[in-house]
């Protein structure tokens, strides 16, 4: 009697079926079949959110909103939320307080309330920048959402999603190093490893020139009047750090590379895992307005 190789029954099929879907779990010979998703990176932009007073923040809100609905295909926002946390998580809200560019606080309170609308209790969730060691939410925390406006920065390059997790370490200072290179490390620490729900990189009114520590000049921002998410932190820097630059060039007229180089982030696919710096391993979204997406 003719025997049927295993990977040719039905049992062996539906074995089959699950490597590829699982990659990590299948035998040698199939892995390499197995197609890697793209990470998904939306970016959506209305220049109504920049309204001459300041920030408008239910355009904010409604920008937010979108952001998520399509990152997480939901056509209700509430029902995209509740993709991120669920009744009974804690959350952190980890935000930036650098006085010249701050995560807009209209930002801060549409993230709370759509966590509190996903059924998140509204004493379960806290919003710190520098004091997220000692704060009493994010030490039980279970669920972190990481928001922060995109800049260059002296230490780094540039000021990223990954850069803004250096607070949940007692000593940000000794990640200075080769540009900070090793801010990776601190995505593996217990404080944070695993807990990030999403990364939005408010890029308003982006910083895209310094020239110094803590320097800031007007003149070197512009009204770019978007955000940007995903669930992967270094595909959403990615794509900052590519409109970041090709803004430099359009500013400077000729290819100006960000000093110190921003490698942090590739460091945080390369070394450590922590998500995708190819562009072309990123699935871009662009909603809103088209005109001078600069990517």
């Amino acid at each position: 009697m003719t025997t049927i190789p295993d990977r040719l029954t039905r049992r062996g099929l539906l074995q089959r079926s699950v490597c590829l879907a699982v990659g990590a779990l299948a035998p040698p010979d199939l892995v390499s079949l197995a197609v890697p998703a793209k990470s998904r990176v939306v970016l959506v932009r209305d220049a109504r959110v920049l309204d001459g007073r300041g920030i408008n923040g239910n355009v904010l809100a409604d920008m937010l909103d979108a952001t998520v609905c399509k990152l997480l295909g939901e056509n209700d926002p509430v029902h995209a939320w509740r993709q991120v946390v669920r009744p009974h998580d804690v959350v952190g809200i980890k935000s930036n307080v650098w006085r010249h560019l701050p995560t807009p606080p209209a930002l801060e309170q549409a993230i709370s309330r759509r966590l509190v609308d996903a059924g998140v209790k509204a004493e379960a969730v806290g919003i710190d920048d520098r004091g997220v060691l000692e704060h009493p939410v994010f030490a039980r925390a279970t669920a972190l959402i990481n928001a922060r406006p995109m800049r260059t920065h002296h230490w780094s390059g540039l000021g990223t999603c990954i850069k803004n997790y250096v607070m949940f370490v007692p000593d940000p200072w000794s990640y200075h190093g080769n540009a900070c290179e090793n801010l990776g490390v601190i995505w593996r620490k217990p404080e944070v490893d695993g807990k990030t729900r999403l990364n939005v990189l408010v890029m308003l009114t982006p910083l895209f020139h310094g020239t110094g520590p803590h320097h800031f000049n007007r003149a070197y921002t512009w009204p770019y009047a978007g955000l940007l998410a995903s669930r992967d932190p270094v595909a959403v820097d990615t794509v900052g750090a590519a409109i970041i630059t090709a803004r430099r060039k359009a500013h400077f007229g000729e290819e100006r590379p960000i000093a110190p180089s921003p490698h942090h982030i590739e460091v945080a696919d390369r070394r450590f895992g922590l998500g995708t710096s190819s562009l072309d391993r990123i699935e871009l979204v662009r909603l809103g307005d088209s005109r001078d997406n600069l990517i």
